[in-house]
């Protein structure tokens, strides 16, 4: 039982995790964002180290896994929504800067200048 504890708190700190990236997509702080990401994904390889028993789970411990795993995956699509603006934003920005950087290498390259 003191494994399934463990493990609940893992999980715990992972849901609590994905709240703060969530405030940090919501402020635009995509450096926290990033390290908050990091630490999750830290987390997560204990979890994964964790989390692979054959204990039979009592119903409690189901439903609050189950709940942690629904708190992630809404935080996590909530991310997106401030992310993918930026990220779309990012390429589009990212793109100019290649198509200008063969604009010069084209030019300066060019004979006749």
């Amino acid at each position: 039982m003191a494994a399934h504890n463990q493990i609940l708190d893992t999980y715990g700190s992972i849901a609590d995790k994905s709240g703060e990236m969530l405030n940090a997509a919501r402020s635009s702080d995509w450096d926290r964002l990033v390290a908050l990401e990091r630490d999750c994904r830290a987390l997560a390889t204990t979890l994964r180290r964790l989390d692979t028993g054959p204990e039979r789970p009592d119903d409690n411990y189901l439903k609050r896994k189950a709940a942690y795993i629904r708190k992630v995956l809404a935080d996590d699509a909530a991310i997106r929504q401030y992310t993918e603006p930026w990220m779309n934003q990012l390429d589009v920005y990212l793109g100019n800067a290649r198509q200008e950087s063969r604009l010069r290498q084209a030019y300066d390259n060019d004979p006749d200048n």
